[in-house]
């Protein structure tokens, strides 16, 4: 009898709020495989919701910092050895060194998923030697990888250019909403502007707080957690503006749509402090567009590039806190234009959407050895 294949997903987030891994794992489950997610357990320890693959959490004496990042590569590393397996999945160059000395020794095949350029992230950005070291990682196992996808053109190009290999683009796109039915009710008479993901340096979180006391008859919400929290609610607090900006923290992916769809405005408008951010293509874009929600977005190539082609909001060059208010003020103003991008949403949702993309990832996969149904 053929043995069920085996497939470990590794990660060194808690899964609670990572849809991307969740929707890979949920369509390697239709090739008849066993899929199972592997992360860790964070500070507050948030419970997972049931989900259809098996997930196991780490826990580890260090939270963060390079021991973190040492001690889960070789807790990884051990993991994969005593367990069979036929595809490791590394998702993004903090988890490839385990996955790719498992692999290497059990002469199995590997998966690198990067979803970011990760050695251009805000937090590496002014560290030369823990920069370094990531380089030296990923010039080392990167070019010997023969199935790997990334989340933007940008960066595929940007590794073709480095290393002569060719990776395909899955993009993080949600699974598509048709007619949308939410059981909340919007009891908020002022125009909800949304924030959701990463709360760290390099969002532009802190000029559309300051804008916000510019911004008439306007609510900002901000879903999700980072290392600057705190900053910002000093900011907020020392502003007086805790009637006009709410911070809900973090949100498990499956409860978010019905948040995102409240809102008037989706905003995406990360600061040029590295490529990675250059070239994002960030899932809470597409999470907007599949809420039908217009967005305003930063000025660079992919995300631009989004927008203009499907013509659901505007671009805003970074200035002042000011001309940010200003540029939010006038868009909600001219309500013909505004009630255009709405409607161009639902185009963009239809073609934007994991039924799609997943296509892409199938491919990808039966090359690998899988057959999907």
């Amino acid at each position: 009898m053929k043995k069920t294949k085996q497939i470990y997903l590794a990660v060194t987030n808690d899964l609670v709020t990572d849809n991307r891994v969740h929707k890979i794992a949920s369509t390697l489950l239709k090739s008849g495989a066993k899929v199972t997610l592997i992360g860790r357990i964070r500070y507050d320890n948030t419970p997972l919701t049931e989900r259809q693959y098996a997930t196991i959490r780490f826990n580890l004496i260090f939270k963060k910092g390079f021991l973190f990042y040492k001690f889960f590569n070789i807790r990884l590393f051990f993991f994969l050895l005593f367990h069979r397996f036929d595809i490791v999945v590394a998702n993004d160059l903090d988890t490839l060194p385990g996955c790719f000395l498992a692999s290497f020794i059990k002469r199995k095949k590997l998966v690198y998923d990067s979803h970011e350029y990760f050695t251009e992230v805000p937090e590496l950005v002014n560290r030369n030697f823990p920069k370094y070291v990531w380089q030296i990682i990923e010039s080392a196992l990167v070019p010997r990888i023969k199935y790997s996808y990334t989340v933007s053109d940008s960066i595929a190009i940007t590794y073709q250019g480095k290393y002569g290999i060719t990776m395909k683009v899955v993009r993080n796109v949600p699974y598509c909403v048709g007619n949308i039915i939410t059981s909340k009710t919007k009891t908020e008479s002022r125009k909800i502007i949304i924030y959701q993901g990463s709360i760290n340096l390099g969002r532009g979180l802190e000029q559309m707080i300051d804008a916000m006391e510019y911004i008439d008859n306007a609510l900002f919400r901000i879903i999700g957690d980072g290392d600057i929290i705190d900053d910002l609610k000093q900011r907020i607090a020392q502003k007086g503006l805790e009637n006009k900006i709410e911070l809900i923290g973090r949100m498990p992916f499956e409860n978010l749509f019905e948040e995102t769809n409240q809102a008037d405005l989706g905003i995406a408008l990360e600061e040029n402090i590295g490529l990675n951010y250059y070239y994002a293509l960030p899932n809470k874009l597409f999470d907007y567009i599949q809420a039908r929600v217009p967005v305003l977005v930063s000025p660079f190539p992919e995300m631009q590039k989004i927008v203009r082609k499907y013509d659901i909001g505007t671009v805003y060059n970074h200035q002042d806190s000011q001309s940010l208010a200003k540029k939010i003020n006038e868009l909600f103003e001219f309500k013909n234009r505004y009630q255009k991008w709405k409607e161009n949403t639902d185009k963009a949702a239809l073609d934007l959407c994991w039924e799609n993309e997943e296509k892409i990832l199938k491919d990808i996969y039966s090359q690998a050895g899988l057959t999907f149904n």
